[in-house]
C-alpha cells in the first residue's frame, strides 16, 4: 500500500492550520488534522481520466486542454 506521509515540520504546519480554521470551518480543521496524523493513502487515488470514464463523459480532445 502506497502512502504519502508528511515531515514533522509539515505535520506541525497542518496542525497549526487546523487550529486556525477550527472556529470557522471545523470540517476543514478535521481534514487537515487527519492529513497530519495519517498522511494520504495513494492506492485509492484516481486521475481525471478515471473520473471522466466513471461519469460517462467523452474522452478529452487534444485541442481542449485546460478548458473547464
Amino acid at each position: 500500500m502506497a502512502n504519502l506521509t508528511f515531515s514533522a515540520t509539515e505535520q506541525r504546519e497542518l496542525r497549526e492550520a487546523a487550529r486556525a480554521e477550527f472556529p470557522g470551518n471545523p470540517a476543514l480543521a478535521y481534514v487537515l488534522e487527519s492529513l497530519a496524523a495519517e498522511g494520504i493513502r495513494l492506492d485509492g487515488c484516481r486521475d481525471w481520466d478515471d473520473i471522466r470514464t466513471e461519469q460517462g463523459l467523452p474522452d478529452r480532445e487534444d485541442g481542449a486542454q485546460g478548458v473547464a
